[in-house]
């Protein structure tokens, strides 16, 4: 039961127009059986001007010249899928994260089914322990037994090294040389594991910093025949040769490799870091000692993406509000859907096609949609809704400018999309 998906859905204020009303006769339009008894389509109805017929008792009808006072009527939407992705570094000072990461990974995950996202989670880290290197075994419900993989967790077997966590995951991710499964640095593939349209969200686990040319390791340097490691090269590296290897590195993640397919992404991390001012300070151990570095690659990308930090330093204290954190951001970051179905209007009212509006409700104000005929007719820059089938609509879709507009702005408690009927419908 834990896993099985549930979307996650929004009651959405969905405002209907209740204006001054008048009952055409019988005759005055073609009526569509929607499978509800209360909701009904109206089309092509001729004139409102008709005298009323008091001889029946037809369903009510709305004056798109009247002034409209709202009512509401709740529907749902869904959002779209989000994908974890943890970078856990296997070096052995790391022990007692690794513990953390393990014990508190299937919670995490009960917050997140709990919130009903559709999740999936990856690890890369090692799988089973080598000489020196401490691994980590994710238990079952969220895995499967013996650290196998589960219905929505993949554990990439592949041992992160102290300095190297951003060049492992763009070797890895795009399988070249030098990071495939057989080699040192390298592991199975997984970007088939990442879907289109999920939200991204990556946490790295260290207490060392991921090396770049102005700060490589102590006696190392950056080839100057490659392209150079930056803070940011986990977004905009070029691909090639990695400056500090003969192995190559796959190109950023917002590069154009892979599209869309990290668009909105977050860095999270566990690391280091010990001033909130200060990016070269490193936290301290309760025995007095600290980290090997401060992680100042994984500042820059935690500020750049608006994710969350905690302090390796602070030990198990850190851990649940760190979790908790993580997933607050998975969902604050997930994506609405950009379609929804046409919400019955309340009882008694008749659906004219024609007379509906859609508004976007969002953290910054009220945006009012216009509508377009087709999906070709949208515009890539003013955006507009269209319906599935405009003589009987069962859905309404979003232009892709305005679901982008609609996927900024729908993020807290309190915002959404607005379905207004009973006034013409504004039509580009």
């Amino acid at each position: 039961m834990r896993f099985r998906r549930l979307p996650l859905l929004l009651a959405l204020s969905l405002s209907f127009v209740a204006c001054s009303v008048r009952t055409p006769p019988v005759d005055a339009a073609v009526r569509r059986d929607t499978g509800s008894p209360d909701v009904r389509v109206a089309e092509d109805v001729p004139s409102l001007d008709t005298p009323r017929d008091t001889s029946f008792d037809a369903p009510t009808i709305i004056d798109p010249d009247a002034a409209c006072a709202s009512a509401s009527s709740p529907a749902v939407v869904e959002r779209l899928p989000v994908d974890i992705i943890w970078v856990v570094d296997n070096s052995t000072s790391m022990a007692p994260a690794i513990e953390e990461v393990r014990r508190g990974m299937n919670a995490f995950a009960d917050q997140l089914f709990a919130s009903g996202l559709d999740y999936r989670l990856i690890l890369l880290s090692l799988r089973t322990p080598t000489t020196g290197r401490y691994a980590i075994c994710v238990e079952p419900p969220l895995a499967g037994a013996g650290c196998a993989d589960g219905e929505r967790f993949f554990q990439i077997d592949v041992d992160i090294r102290s300095t190297q966590p951003i060049e492992q995951i763009l070797g890895t991710l795009a399988q070249t040389a030098g990071y495939t499964m057989d080699e040192a640095n390298g592991g199975p593939p997984w970007r088939s594991l990442l879907r289109d349209g999920a939200t991204k969200t990556i946490v790295v686990v260290t207490d060392d910093n991921s090396r770049t040319c102005a700060r490589p390791n102590p006696g190392g340097s950056c080839s100057p025949s490659d392209p150079p490691l930056t803070e940011t090269s986990l977004e905009d590296f070029p691909g090639g040769g990695n400056p500090f290897s003969t192995r190559v590195l796959g190109p950023g993640l917002r590069t154009a490799e892979y599209g869309a397919l990290f668009e909105g992404y977050t860095f999270n991390g566990v690391y280091g870091w010990g001033s909130e001012t200060d990016v070269n300070a490193t936290c301290t151990y309760p025995d007095g000692s600290s980290p090997p570095n401060a992680g100042q690659t994984y500042t820059a990308l935690v500020e750049r993406t608006g994710g969350v930090r905690a302090r390796i330093c602070d030990g198990a204290a850190a851990w649940g509000p760190f979790f908790d954190a993580v997933a607050s951001t998975v969902l604050a970051t997930s994506r609405i859907a950009c379609d929804l179905a046409v919400p019955p209007p309340p009882a008694g009212m008749i659906l004219l096609p024609s007379q509906v509006n859609v508004l976007v409700d969002g953290t910054s104000g009220e945006v009012l949609l216009p509508r377009v005929l087709t999906a070709g007719a949208c515009d890539p820059s003013r955006g507009g809704w269209y319906y599935d089938d405009n003589t009987a609509p069962t859905r309404i879709f979003l232009c892709p400018a305005s679901c982008d507009l609609a996927q900024a702005e729908v993020t807290e408690p309190g915002t959404g999309l607005n379905v207004l009927f009973g006034c013409e419908s504004v039509v580009f």
